[in-house]
């Protein structure tokens, strides 16, 4: 572990958990059963978006809390240092591969973090849509919160009422599909995570039947979603959705809470430490044009740990030496 780096119990143990239904998801999804595969492999993509908005909220506001400001560029900075490296590891070389399927707009999209709004990514790029909603949730939300800092609560629950209002005006305009990858169409799972975050010291604890409660959504909820092939009903829209979401961060607040031992193993914990390297290359081994048999999928982890000790470790370790001289400083004065 880095020095000094103190990490949420339980939150690497859930980003685990989120990791492993995207890979199992897009598996199925290619070999068995397209929608139910689909559905768990969204629903691991909303349980990461709801630990984003949680976590980076939560060191927006204790930055707050010390400065009553949030540094804008020392963020986007120590954002650089944690995302781009791994991507960049992850996209020269599926370029070079992947050349003759490829258009410039595909890697400029990519590369711009802005595969979200490219309707024709190829297969091989299409999990990053996720990773351009994360990037854009990052350039805009720092600002907001600090401009609006008072008003946060009023424009999340504005984002949240929103969404659903654009998802259901893209299906009436037959944008149904990849335009629910645009950042509009899930900011509000984002949104769900920042509240969370805004109000997690006031919530009281929440007993074990409440979270047993909480897990029929997160249970049921994709099946629905792939009994209906992604259709939008009135049903998903208005009560599924925002009740999947209330869930995964009712969860969220739990596993924190109580700090289950097996969100907290070694193994567990690791996996989630790699975890954004293997989303980045689970692509490859998981999903695609061609049937993959399972062991593929070790050669995805294998490629996401060198990415992570090789790539993702050190650029964290100059990231963290950059940072000392700044800290001492602030610490004498």
């Amino acid at each position: 572990m880095l020095r000094g780096m103190r990490r949420i119990p339980s939150l690497d143990g859930l980003r685990a958990i989120s990791i492993l239904m995207v890979v199992i998801g897009h598996w199925t999804s290619l070999h068995y059963h397209w929608e139910v595969g689909g559905a768990f492999a969204n629903l691991g993509v909303r349980i990461f978006f709801i630990i984003s908005g949680h976590l980076i909220t939560t060191l927006l506001l204790k930055e707050w809390a010390r400065s009553s400001t949030i540094r804008l560029r020392e963020f986007y900075v120590r954002r650089a240092y944690r995302i781009l490296p791994a991507a960049i590891a992850f996209m020269v070389p599926v370029f070079v591969i992947y050349w003759g399927q490829l258009r410039w707009y595909h890697m400029a999209a990519a590369a711009l973090y802005v595969t979200n709004f490219d309707p024709w990514h190829p297969w091989f790029l299409g999990h990053l849509w996720s990773l351009s909603v994360e990037e854009q949730f990052y350039f805009l939300w720092p600002g907001v919160l600090k401009k609006w800092h008072g008003q946060r609560s009023a424009i999340l629950a504005g984002v949240i009422l929103f969404a659903p209002i654009y998802r259901y005006a893209c299906h009436l305009l037959k944008l149904h599909g990849r335009a629910d990858e645009t950042f509009p169409a899930v900011a509000d799972v984002l949104a769900m995570g920042c509240l969370l975050a805004i109000y997690a010291a006031r919530l009281p604890r929440i007993k074990t039947g409440w979270a047993l409660a909480m897990m029929a959504p997160v249970a049921l909820v994709p099946v629905y979603v792939g009994a209906v092939h992604f259709r939008t009903t009135a049903l998903l829209l208005l009560v599924l959705w925002p009740l999947l979401h209330v869930s995964i961060a009712g969860l969220l607040l739990h596993a924190v809470q109580r700090s289950y031992w097996i969100l907290n193993v070694k193994p567990v914990v690791w996996l989630g430490k790699i975890s954004y390297s293997l989303y980045l290359w689970q692509q490859l081994f998981a999903y695609g044009p061609e049937h993959r048999s399972w062991y593929w999928l070790f050669a995805a982890v294998g490629l996401a740990s060198l990415s992570y000790y090789l790539v993702e470790l050190p650029m964290l370790r100059l990231r963290q030496k950059r940072e000392e001289p700044k800290q001492a400083y602030a610490q004498a004065a």
